[in-house]
């Protein structure tokens, strides 16, 4: 699932975020904001965590307020420490992300921290309305835009608005509204 922030959720670390979420059990959730990158590039990131070198250009995304290792959004299940969905998988361990580190050209996000939840915190918070949802696909993942938040929530809105309409109580006669 994707979590879309509300216009109403009021939290700074989560302006127009998009979250991925990566685990969610009684336990709590653990989730990664896509569209929040930082100014690091990833192989300047990586150089404070490993000598192998990096080629990676693109820049690290700020994966939410809570502290935690380099994590990575890939395609590699051999290498996957959680399944988010069909396709996606999640990883933090060192060795791992070395070795996707290096397969530079297939799908692929990195990001410095993560968005964390105590057990029914989220459950709370949806039903506050501090949250939209919808699915998650392998294209909101590895291929949204900087406008990834608008898009997202005019496409709920959207949906929402033809759900609300019964067709059987449209009249034939427009002028009849």
């Amino acid at each position: 699932q994707l979590l879309i922030a509300s216009p109403a959720l009021r939290d700074p670390n989560f302006l127009k975020a998009v979250v991925l979420m990566v685990q969610h059990n009684d336990e709590g959730a653990l989730g990664l904001i896509l569209n929040h990158p930082t100014s690091v590039l990833i192989s300047e990131a990586w150089k404070q965590v490993s000598e192998a070198p990096c080629a990676q250009k693109e820049r690290l995304l700020h994966g939410g307020p809570c502290e935690g290792p380099l994590m990575v959004v890939h395609v590699h299940e051999p290498v996957s420490q959680v399944q988010v969905l069909s396709g996606v998988f999640f990883s933090t361990d060192k060795e791992n992300v070395e070795w996707l580190l290096e397969q530079n050209h297939d799908p692929i996000k990195f990001f410095v921290g993560c968005a964390g939840w105590s057990g029914g915190q989220v459950e709370s918070e949806l039903e506050a309305g501090s949250w939209l949802t919808t699915p998650a696909t392998f294209e909101s993942i590895f291929h949204s835009g900087e406008d990834q938040w608008s898009n997202v929530t005019r496409k709920i809105a959207r949906s929402m608005t033809l759900s609300s309409f019964d067709p059987k109580i449209i009249p034939d006669d427009p002028s009849m509204n």
